[in-house]
């Protein structure tokens, strides 16, 4: 039975018709299509949303209790409803939308399609000519385009290093009239920061770059690269970020930004900043998952910068393009400072393209939009034919109402797909252990401490979380935090080498695995090059000098840095690490405020709140494998509580030569026993009859 024919299915079916196109204004040049290619487009468009209506129909009402929250849409027509999805309920969904359900009044489920803008296309490609001339001053470059389309941007090429240059840009058809685009735009290659990229506008045969050579020396441009648009660009929004953890490490700043929501088509980002002049560049990361590890993977970089060149207006560029969609609600920001002081971020703020769903309401009434279950499928509609016709109707889209708590929400397990404990385990070859008491049953976080970091071994391949003689799965997460490790610092003297500094630094472990020494030079003017090393002993017993680091410090007037470092090129074996320097005939060289630094590893884990332990210290355990690394993305995107670890226990060793658990060392243990029986023979000395000597005994007659 054909469905009836409703006030939008009309209002859709008159706009795609002949009359309606006929009475549409023609722009100028425009050509109107023929009169059966009009009736044929409307034909097409209105079969489509009729059968949408047709293939679109309710399914029966099911349990929706295992979703977390609700949204409320009010349809005044029945109709095609195209529903824009905000951030809110972006978060509370799965990354991919699988959760996605929209109810009719009934309480039946309503089939739906999601659809996403795309950006628009970017073609990249060398231009047609690329010529350089040097006149008064000034380089100036002169581009054949070879693109008919509007451009968006040019890249120069250039082998120079450290240079600030303000190019003026201009556009041209034949090469006799040319049109300003802009002046002072900034390009520059200082301490690790590249900025090459010139915006443009609008569609040009030709393109003129005029570089200010007045303040400094030309440099040579060898190439150039053209980025042009094409096809419309896809609507942006705007999107709330809030900054949830800051780290500063050695000469990097690192961010963690919750964007609101997880599988965000992010466009951009922009930085605030009340730095007055400045230059970073800008790396960013997301979590990724490989077998039972996670590790930051780089996904784009840029510059921003807030720049004045002499005789020019400021100009600032605060954004990084990112064109990317982001598969977690976290994004990983890292700031390079070099020897500049961290680059104080206010604030950061998204752009985003939105999603929207598109469904059919064959009845006025209030609809509902459920998210917020972390385990349910995707849905299987059979609408997919019907994407491209949908995709161009003209629907203004709708916001779903306030997110609210779904009252018939009750809370499912937490990964009911992961086992709380996994194989048997002999852990009589481990020979530390600590106690992990998790406070509630859920996704746990262990941060490895120094104990664990030093014991272990360097790759972790010995870790094992154990409950009840069976371990527990878990993810290692090796992260771009470093922490500071303190060290005792004695300066020395050798009368063989009087013309060198030399540091001895005592770490609190040995074989901790630190990677940046970094420490305050307080000398205002020096050049040194100096050696970090340590002296371990082979298994001969003969020590030998290893080195870890070498690095060469300079500090004029001009680049006065304070801080320097070392960044180590292995894992110290020892516990004392010796710094050289050779002043020759210069003051010594002098030195403060040493820290060594180690990179953050977590562990991450499901399990109830029962005690468990965390095993270490086995040379010869091989690294685990778990099934867990097959929901771990679920294990990324799940809450997590922090879980502190106990005190270390040593495992006392047996005739066998395995280890068990005991309160105490074996060799305390054995020293308050004899000092026990020390005592008790001194208490029964005293306690024992005295023999008295006879009177007069010894004395000679």
């Amino acid at each position: 039975m054909k469905p009836p024919e409703t006030a939008t299915v009309r209002h859709l079916r008159q706009q795609t018709t002949g009359l309606s196109l006929a009475s549409a204004p023609l722009r100028a040049g425009a050509r109107w299509p023929s009169q059966r290619s009009r009736l044929a487009i409307g034909a097409v468009l209105t079969l489509s949303v009729l059968a949408f209506a047709a293939l679109a129909p309710t399914m029966p009402a099911a349990d929706f209790s295992e979703w977390r929250t609700r949204q409320e849409v009010a349809v005044p027509d029945a109709g095609i409803i195209k529903l824009r999805l905000p951030v809110e309920t972006l978060d509370t969904a799965q990354p991919g939308l699988e959760d996605l359900r929209i109810l009719n009044p009934a309480g039946a489920e309503v089939p739906y399609m999601l659809e996403r803008p795309q950006a628009a296309g970017k073609l990249v490609r060398p231009p047609k000519s690329f010529v350089v001339e040097l006149k008064n001053n000034s380089t100036v470059i002169t581009i054949e385009t070879g693109f008919n389309q509007p451009l968006a941007a040019v890249r120069l090429e250039t082998p120079a290093r450290d240079f600030i240059k303000a190019v003026q840009t201009e556009g041209s058809m034949d090469q006799r009239t040319w049109r300003v685009l802009a002046e002072g735009q900034p390009v520059f290659r200082r301490e690790g920061v590249s900025q090459m990229r010139l915006p443009l506008t609008g569609a040009w045969n030709h393109v003129r770059l005029t570089v200010n050579d007045a303040r400094s020396d030309s440099i040579p441009f060898t190439g150039a690269i053209l980025e042009s648009v094409e096809g419309p660009a896809g609507t942006n929004e705007s999107s709330a970020v809030s900054i949830t953890e800051r780290a500063e490490n050695p000469g990097q700043t690192r961010l963690a930004l919750n964007l609101g929501a997880a599988n965000l088509d992010l466009v951009s980002l922009r930085f605030e900043t009340s730095e007055p002049l400045f230059a970073r560049q800008i790396a960013l990361a997301v979590r990724q998952v490989s077998e039972n590890t996670v590790r930051e993977q780089i996904i784009g970089e840029g510059a921003i910068y807030r720049l004045q060149v002499e005789g020019q207006p400021a100009s600032a560029s605060l954004e990084i393009p990112v064109e990317r969609l982001i598969p977690s609600r976290e994004l990983i920001v890292l700031i390079q400072n070099n020897d500049s002081p961290p680059l104080p971020v206010s604030a950061v703020s998204a752009r985003c393209r939105p999603v929207y769903a598109v469904f059919m309401a064959r009845q006025r009434g209030s609809f509902a939009v459920l998210t917020g279950n972390k385990r349910v499928a995707a849905p299987r509609y059979d609408l997919s034919t019907l994407g491209p016709s949908l995709r161009n109707l003209p629907v203004p889209p709708r916001l779903p109402g306030r997110l609210v708590p779904n009252p018939n929400f009750r809370a499912p397990e937490t990964l009911p797909e992961i086992a709380d404990t996994g194989a048997a385990i002999d852990v009589t070859a481990w020979r530390f252990r600590k106690l992990i008491q998790p406070p509630a049953a859920g996704v746990q976080e262990v941060e490895l401490d120094l104990e664990v970091l030093a014991r272990a071994q360097p790759g972790f391949g010995d870790l094992r979380l154990v409950r009840d003689g069976r371990q527990v799965p878990y993810v290692l997460e090796h992260t771009s935090i470093t922490r500071p490790v303190s060290v005792q610092v004695t300066s020395l003297y050798d009368p063989k080498k009087p013309t060198a500094s030399r540091w001895s630094l005592k770490l609190p472990r040995e074989g901790l695995p630190v990677t940046r020494l970094v420490c305050t030079a307080n000398t205002p003017l020096f050049r040194r090059d100096l050696r970090l090393y340590e002296v371990p002993s082979d298994d001969r017993g003969q020590s030998y000098e290893s080195d870890l680091g070498h690095a060469s410090w300079i500090q004029t007037p001009e680049r006065k840095a304070n801080q320097f470092s070392i960044d180590l090129s292995g894992r110290p074996a020892s516990d004392t690490l010796f710094l050289e320097t050779d002043n020759g005939d210069n003051p010594s060289l002098a030195l403060s405020n040493f820290s060594f630094y180690h990179p953050v590893t977590r562990l991450w884990f499901k399990s109830s709140s029962a005690p468990l332990y965390l095993y270490y210290g086995n040379r010869e355990a091989a690294s685990p494998s778990y099934d867990l690394s097959l929901v771990a993305p679920q294990v990324l995107a799940a809450e997590k509580v922090l879980v502190p670890t106990g005190p270390e226990e040593r495992l006392k060793k047996g005739a066998g030569g395995e280890y068990a658990a005991g309160a105490i060392g074996s060799f305390v243990f054995w020293g308050i026993l004899g000092l026990v029986i020390v005592a008790l023979l001194f208490l029964m000395a005293r306690l024992l009859p005295r023999e008295d000597k006879p009177s007069g005994a010894g004395t000679p007659p």
